[in-house]
This record gives structure tokens, sequence and C-alpha cells, in this order.
């Protein structure tokens, strides 16, 4: 589930991307982010179904559902750093205009 999830968030990432309008969003580097994630996953699952081998494909309830909370926390993360990054960078300003609008009050 966590690679499964993982590749819907870089898909949606990738698409947008590559949408866009201007790059100042940097959705680049959310991209990057679950690409490398999930090659990450999919390297886990490779060594996990050497390991398992037929048993990889009959998990666990409770495995699936630790599994996509795991994947969801990754994505959350990933959109946590994105939006820390924008917010430092401020590429269209407006964390700026907000604090100075504040500021003159």
């Amino acid at each position: 589930m966590t690679l499964l999830i993982t590749v819907f968030a870089a898909i949606i990432a990738t698409v947008k991307w590559y949408n866009r309008k201007d790059d100042s969003m940097k959705l680049g580097i959310l991209l990057w982010m679950y690409w490398g994630a999930s090659i990450m996953w999919l390297v886990d699952a490779i060594f996990e179904y050497a390991e398992l081998q037929a048993e990889y494909f009959t998990p666990a309830l409770e495995d699936m559902i630790n599994d996509s909370f795991l994947g969801l926390s990754v994505v959350a993360l990933g959109l946590v750093i994105w939006v820390v990054r924008l917010l430092i960078t401020d590429p269209k300003g407006s964390v700026r205009a907000a604090l100075k609008r504040q500021s003159a009050q």
C-alpha cells in the first residue's frame, strides 16, 4: 500500500507539474520527493517479495492498514516540507505583503 499511495501521489504531482503555467509554486520539488519515496518503496517491495515469495501477495488486514497509514504519512510529510519551503521562499510575495500590512497597522 505504501508503494501504491506514493506512486499515485507522484503521478498526480507530475501531472500538475507538467500542466503548470509558471514555476513559482516549485512543484518539481514535490514530485521529486514523491518519486524518490516511490523508488524506495519499490526496492522495499522487491526485497520483501524475495523473502516472502507467494506470501507477499496475501498480507494480513492489519499489515495493509499499517502500510496505508505509513503511505499517507509519507505523502503528508512531503506536503508539509513543500509548504514550509514555499513559506520560507515566498515566491509570490504573499507572506511578505501580509507581514507589511500587519506591521503598518
